[in-house]
């Protein structure tokens, strides 16, 4: 099940909020003894079903809304994960939005705002492929990048020292409590895959015809800064881990893993939240009963008119049949 915490051990993927960590100290592949594929995906197609069932009761409660943020190197299977956990839910629920380089509309406006704009309405979820932590991942492996927003102050990639970085982690902090403080679950997961898993999985892009397209030659360029970006995800995360927001490090070379963690994590954050159909008042119970039996009523009317019309038909039908008979008979 879903909830079983000997087969997926949550405390042991998040990051600890306000504690310093290096993402060398958590695994790229499952360890365990009590998995295997076989047992995951059948333990994962059931958990389909059971995240489907507290989808609905989220829109019915309409008390929260869910962002779900995917954050990975490339190849580390975020497409997969929302193909194969939310293919059960509701899609007029759940809305996915991946985000590439800002364009220049975007970069007119504050860094987070693009974000802000894709959050999901109460009732509803949101997954957001990539996040408003490129803009602490990315732009700080490549600090040039910052240059194109026009920021205040900020004339030269000298301008943009650590003192900038922690402003914006300050930031991040702050949205993400506002968020949270009116009604917003954010659940944070980084599919942690290793350098090696990365390469054959690009070597299977290329090979593979069907996933050709899948591949740029832009991914082998960021492979190249593999440790920085290894760094600045590791002081993102001690950053902005928080209990109100936590970071879940997911072990990603096994995909199969992967996906049923992470699910795993979605449906105990359900749990936690109680959530419930909104209870109905004697009233409207009364209504109910009166609509019921206005409908039964309804259903009986139905029934009442068409033996009329049945009626009708045999009579016209006996008329008919007895006519040839009296002009046989006036004839005589």
């Amino acid at each position: 099940m879903l909830t079983d915490e000997k087969m997926i051990r949550l405390k042991d993927l998040m990051v600890k909020p306000d504690k310093s960590m290096n993402l060398k100290d958590f695994a790229t592949k499952y360890k365990g003894k009590e998995l295997n594929k076989e047992d995951a995906e059948a333990l994962l197609e059931t958990g389909r079903k059971q995240l489907a069932e507290m989808q609905d009761k989220l829109y019915a409660h309409n008390r929260y809304a869910v962002l779900i943020i995917l954050q990975a190197m490339d190849a580390a299977g975020k497409d997969g994960i929302v193909k194969h956990i939310m293919s059960g839910l509701n899609p007029l629920g759940v809305k996915v939005y991946s985000f590439k380089a800002p364009n220049a509309f975007e970069l007119d406006h504050h860094y987070l705002w693009r974000h802000e704009i894709a959050l999901p309405p109460r009732g509803e979820i949101a997954i957001h492929n990539r996040s408003h932590y490129e803009n602490v991942l990315a732009t700080k492996v490549h600090p040039e990048w910052v240059l194109n927003e026009n920021l205040p102050g900020v004339e030269s990639v000298k301008d943009i020292d650590e003192s900038f970085w922690e402003s914006r982690y300050k930031q991040i902090r702050k949205f993400e409590k506002v968020l949270t403080d009116n009604g917003m679950v954010i659940l944070k997961f980084f599919l942690h895959v290793s350098k090696k898993e990365q390469k054959k999985r690009f070597l299977e892009r290329i090979d593979d015809p069907g996933k050709n397209w899948k591949f740029s030659l832009s991914d082998l360029k960021e492979r190249a800064y593999w440790d920085d970006y290894q760094r600045v995800y590791s002081q993102a995360f001690s950053a902005t881990s928080t209990k109100n927001a936590p970071w879940f490090i997911i072990p990603a070379d096994d995909k199969w893993y992967a996906r049923l963690a992470i699910a795993s994590a979605i449906y105990r954050q359900f749990e936690k939240l109680k959530l419930k159909y909104p209870s109905v008042s004697e009233q409207q119970k009364a209504e109910l009963q009166k609509a019921k039996l206005k409908l039964a009523a309804e259903e009986e009317e139905n029934k009442e008119k068409k033996g009329k019309k049945k009626a009708k038909k045999s009579d016209k039908k006996a008329s008919k049949q007895a006519a040839p008979a009296a002009e046989k008979e006036a004839k005589k």
